[in-house]
């Protein structure tokens, strides 16, 4: 009966949902990067809820439930948390952002917070001297992830990432690669 009284009103449901209704999204992230979406004090999490306006809610099993009124802030959140979630996959070229140059090579980095280290020996396929003359901190390169230890650590190539483009990984290196 109560059925009947509710098909009378409306026979079947609406297409849009109402500007005015909540929209919730999960999503889930490793366990293990719980953290860098939490922050030191919980840091980072506010500045994404601040910068936002959605309302985050993470669990130990790496739920993320993220709400807001507008569908385009919790779109915004989603791509701030994927970010700081996203992990090197091996075999895949990057842009990436010079950071630091040592004596063996240089630390790219490839997603904000996730750096690798070229290998001096990886930089060209001529014999590179000092890095400083391929590279330079601020400068954007293609990257390959070689390698991803138990550790964490992320082996690059920038020679492998200009074979596959094309190019023949000699010359200065200093024009900006873009992909």
């Amino acid at each position: 009966h109560i059925l009947a009284e509710m098909a009378k009103s409306i026979a079947t449901p609406r297409a849009d949902i109402s500007k005015y209704a909540p929209k919730i999204t999960t999503i889930r992230i490793p366990v293990s990067r719980i953290k860098d979406v939490i922050g030191p004090g919980g840091k980072v999490i506010k500045d994404i809820i601040a910068r936002t306006g959605a309302s985050i809610d993470i669990e130990d099993d790496g739920s993320v439930a993220i709400a807001s009124a507008s569908s385009e802030s919790v779109d915004q959140a989603i791509k701030m948390i994927r970010a700081l979630t996203q992990e090197a996959e091996v075999g895949k070229t990057y842009l990436g952002t010079v950071r630091r140059i040592m004596e063996f090579g240089a630390f790219v980095e490839i997603f904000p917070g996730t750096d690798g280290l070229v290998h001096i020996s990886d930089l060209a396929n001529a014999r590179v001297k000092k890095v400083e003359d391929v590279l330079k901190e601020g400068d954007e390169v293609l990257v390959k992830v070689v390698s991803v230890d138990r550790s964490g650590k992320i082996r690059l190539s920038r020679k492998e990432a200009l074979a596959e483009q094309g190019g023949q990984g000699a010359g200065d290196g200093r024009q900006q690669q873009k992909a």
